[in-house]
């Protein structure tokens, strides 16, 4: 029903940056809330970051506060998730999605749509 689909990713150098996007295909995208959620070999997947469905209110993982960005264009139909200044911890693959509500949320139960997926490797 809802696509998904992120691009971006890539191998960059720590200390460097990479802006992932996330297009998404659907008639509800302007009224939902996105998010950014990651998932490294043997961890669980954690949140990233959100962004409600005018994009005023945002909400980050301590972890990448201050070096990670969302933002949204509703024209576009697309989420971006700027990350700066990047760590080698920061390794994972990166799932785009889509909550059930226009309010920024946190919880992985909160997002019905999913990306496939798109890795990031930050070398040492």
């Amino acid at each position: 029903q809802v696509q998904l689909v992120e691009s971006g990713g890539g191998l960059v150098q720590a200390g460097g940056s990479l802006r992932l996007s996330c297009a998404a295909s659907g008639r509800t995208f302007s009224s939902s809330a996105m998010g950014w959620f990651r998932q490294a070999p043997g961890k669980e997947r954690e949140f990233v970051a959100s962004i409600g469905w005018k994009g005023g209110t945002t909400s980050y993982a301590d972890s990448v506060k201050d070096r990670f960005t969302i933002s949204r264009d509703n024209a576009k139909n697309t989420v971006y998730l700027q990350m700066n200044s990047l760590k080698p911890e920061d390794t994972a693959v990166y799932y785009c999605a889509r909550a059930r509500g226009p309010r920024v949320e946190v919880e992985v139960r909160a997002f019905d749509s999913w990306g496939q997926g798109t890795q990031v490797t930050v070398a040492s």
